[in-house]
């Protein structure tokens, strides 16, 4: 009987892109029986899905699986991350944390094929690599197969080797893939390669979902959004699961241009990443949660949760995922919630998006008072306010003048 151990079957995680595309033949000359899985995390659409699939049959996979990663992406990521509200080094809305999803899908395949071998399209000079191999190592003793790696101890140039080697197989490599790595899933697209790898100035191939700023719509769009304990439950009165609505606003909010940015950051493996990203439904998400948050937490939830947030992303960031602290940080954020309800209306003329109006039972108004325009505490009330306040500063001034 076959055993884990001694089977030649095994996972790949598959995107039909120009890299795991790869990984079928050469996992095969290899003497692999390769069995693709394609989490389907809501960022493609049916001709796409069905493409991936097709891909996975012309390269002779074993089988093929599809998973309706939705729901896990927003329970497991979305839900968490809303709440901390944070992007990595303040910008990059973490559209790689699908990578958790995958590995999970592909696992619970190896597990039904009675193998513990997991193979990747990931590179060793990137992130990624680090967020499979960590979350695979989490989860149990499995052998991990990443070609990509391999062939870069002998080739350079590995996508240019690695379209000959399809192309020599007989097997095409779509345009936009010799140009651009390009990734999407329900979070958003990213997209590296060409001109963005050498500093330069993004070319048009180097567009995903985001309309540019002369098919923007003449009028704004209006959006209103509910959310109970931090979570968003509806839009525009329409009670819909979270990954249903994160899709909607993503096909909301990209004809505005909403969420498309460029972000150079500090990578895990200690490079300087560069990418354009576009998650329009995403960063429609946070401001409305934003808004809505800082209305109804107090000042010193407001200035001390930042500080939880930029750790948490840290560690689903650089493939921390599984770690306990990633636990103990999301029971805080979870706790911060529980007053975060109400309901917020969003506008976009083009290109960014506002919070105009916030309704929710738990707003922090003083009733007697409105800033800057009329109190309910007197004149005197007020210096001696100040004159407290600012004792420290004022002494410091006074001794060393």
């Amino acid at each position: 009987m076959t055993t884990p151990n001694d089977s030649r079957d095994i996972v790949l995680a598959f995107s039909g892109g120009l890299d795991t595309s790869f990984c079928i033949p050469y996992l095969q000359e290899k003497g692999w029986a390769v069995h693709t899985v394609f989490a389907d995390t809501g960022g493609v659409d049916a001709e796409e899905r069905a493409f991936i699939e097709q891909r996975a049959a012309e390269l002779g996979a074993a089988s093929h699986l599809t998973v309706d990663g939705g729901p896990a992406i927003w329970q497991g990521f979305v839900k968490p991350f809303v709440w901390a509200g944070e992007g990595y080094q303040g910008q990059y809305p973490l559209l790689v944390s699908d990578r958790y999803l995958i590995v999970d899908a592909a696992l619970k395949r190896a597990a039904e094929l009675g193998t513990n071998a997991i193979a990747h399209g990931c590179t060793g000079m990137g992130n990624d690599q680090v967020r499979f191999d960590l979350a695979v190592k989490a989860s149990g003793d499995y052998r991990i197969v990443a070609p990509i790696r391999e062939i870069q101890k002998e080739h350079t140039q590995t996508r240019a080797y690695e379209q000959k080697y399809l192309e020599e197989r007989g097997f095409g490599v779509r345009a936009k893939q010799k140009a651009y790595t390009i990734n999407e899933n329900l979070l958003g697209v990213t997209m590296s390669g060409g001109e963005i790898d050498k500093w330069e100035a993004p070319g048009e191939g180097a567009r995903g979902w985001c309309a540019p700023r002369g098919a923007w719509p003449e009028e704004p769009l209006i959006v209103t959004l509910k959310f109970e304990a931090g979570e968003a439950v509806e839009l525009d009165g329409k009670p819909l699961p979270g990954e249903q609505i994160l899709a909607r606003l993503n096909k909301l909010f990209a004809p505005y241009g909403v969420g498309r940015g460029m972000y150079t950051g500090d990578t895990v493996i200690g490079l300087k990443g560069r990418i354009v990203y576009e998650a329009p439904g995403l960063i429609a998400l946070l401001a409305a949660h934003r808004a809505l948050e800082e209305a109804v937490l107090s000042k010193q939830q407001n200035r001390f949760k930042p500080e939880v947030a930029r750790k948490w992303v840290e560690l689903v960031y650089e493939g921390f995922y599984h770690d306990p602290l990633k636990t103990d940080l999301e029971a805080f954020l979870q706790s911060s919630q529980a007053t975060v309800n109400g309901t917020v209306t969003l506008r976009s003329p083009g290109g960014r998006v506002d919070a105009v109006a916030v309704e929710s039972p738990h707003l922090l108004n003083a009733k007697g008072a409105t800033y800057a325009q009329s109190a309910d505490w007197g004149v005197e009330e007020a210096e001696g306010f100040i004159k407290l306040f600012g004792m420290s500063s004022t002494l410091w001034a006074e001794i060393n003048r």
